[in-house]
């Protein structure tokens, strides 16, 4: 099992001077802290040569730190309001834990007003950036690759939901937050939105966050998060690998714009094969692409409580045990997919925007755009109206 070190009062040393705030945030993890002088020689004084990404977080820069190693240097801005509490948030729940298919947190920056988080360089950007570029990448993902994708993804978020304590649901799983290394290898990224969930407790209510076209009705609506929020997800990212779509295309004819409902759609007509992505040019073992698939619809149901667990996910994946098709049903959708509002009696609910991953292309990528919102309690009667993406 893996403890977290801020809940045993281990100190953070450094000589720089910290933003009050931050400093009192700190005071309880052990974390290695970079100057702002380092970083900057690291990047070439954050030369736009070696800019990396962009997003509502700030922006993200390639440098060669002194001890050798390549690092990717996230800036945040201080013009975000939300930045400390997600800059915080992201330190108290990636500083110690390590996995394969995590990213690496190197340290921090919090001298005077930098906030700047210092994570391993991953060679080949995102999923979003990739697979899902619509063409726009030279990278190839075979089938053997985007299995191993599935199941490395699946693997980092068994860790986080069951081997750590307290358990961590990751709230924004999508796939502008799966980067790749040299080997395409995926780590689970962007832990700014991530809650902590004793085991002792069957859920914790909170305000609604994370990305359109990813979040889980049940989350939606209620604000009451379980880690069966990130399992849904995670369905929907495993049907976009296996398609090599996003999860909605408003350019496509009405029936093919949101993919989860065209997967229902060919599931009940035995023809999911129609689904995977013809990039592959027939490569691929037709009866492992329908499992997959059929996968998917388990963590989506519209039942938090009928979605397997992750570490039951990465078995399926791994053929270690069967997939019960008699335990599908369809899947959880919220059907007019335009603008995320909810409308309430005699009150309006603000929208906040969070960071996309390090890698992001801009803060509102292909991939949807990261939203916080109050959330409802469970006895109001709310309407959505979802709005995706235009530049899908």
């Amino acid at each position: 099992m893996t403890c977290f070190p801020f809940l045993f009062g281990k100190k953070v040393s450094s000589d720089v001077r910290r933003d009050p705030e931050i400093d009192e945030g700190l005071s309880g993890i052990r974390i290695k802290v970079y100057t702002y002088k380092q970083l900057k020689i690291a990047s070439d004084n954050f030369s736009p040569a070696n800019k990396i990404g962009e997003g509502g977080f700030g922006s993200v820069f390639k440098g060669v730190l002194k001890d050798g190693k390549v690092a990717a240097i996230k800036v945040l801005s201080t013009e975000s309001k939300q930045g400390v509490k997600e800059f915080l948030t992201e330190i108290n729940v990636i500083s110690e834990i390590q996995h394969e298919n995590l990213v690496i947190l190197y340290g921090c920056c919090v001298e005077g007003d930098h906030r700047i988080l210092v994570y391993n360089y991953l060679e080949n950007n995102s999923l979003a950036q990739t697979l899902l570029a619509g063409g726009h990448s030279n990278l190839y993902f075979d089938w053997q690759t985007r299995c191993r994708i599935c199941i490395g993804v699946a693997r980092g978020l068994a860790f986080l939901h069951e081997e750590v304590q307290p358990h961590i649901v990751h709230r924004d799983i999508k796939a502008s937050n799966i980067l790749l290394d040299k080997d395409l290898t995926p780590k689970i990224s962007d832990f700014g939105l991530a809650k902590l969930i004793p085991s002792y407790m069957s859920h914790v209510s909170t305000r609604v966050a994370g990305t359109i076209g990813y979040l889980a009705p049940e989350y939606a609506i209620r604000g009451q998060l379980t880690r069966k929020a990130d399992i849904y997800s995670f369905g929907v990212l495993l049907v976009e690998i296996v398609s090599g779509r996003t999860n909605t295309n408003t350019r496509l004819p009405m029936g093919d714009q949101y993919i989860l409902e065209r997967t229902w759609e060919l599931y009940e007509r035995k023809e999911l094969v129609q689904l995977v992505d013809i990039s592959l040019n027939g490569g691929f073992n037709a009866e492992e692409a329908c499992k997959y698939l059929k996968i998917a619809l388990l963590c989506t149901q519209d039942t938090p409580k009928h979605r397997p667990t992750m570490s039951s996910v990465v078995k399926m994946l791994t053929a270690e045990m069967d997939v019960n098709e008699s335990k599908i049903t369809k899947p959880g959708l919220i059907s007019d997919v335009m603008d995320l509002k909810i409308r309430e009696p005699k009150k309006k609910i603000g929208l906040e925007t969070f960071p996309s991953s390090y890698n992001a292309s801009s803060s509102s990528d292909s991939q949807g755009t990261t939203i916080s919102l109050a959330a409802s309690s469970a006895a109001t009667t709310s309407t959505f109206t979802l709005k995706h993406d235009q530049s899908m």
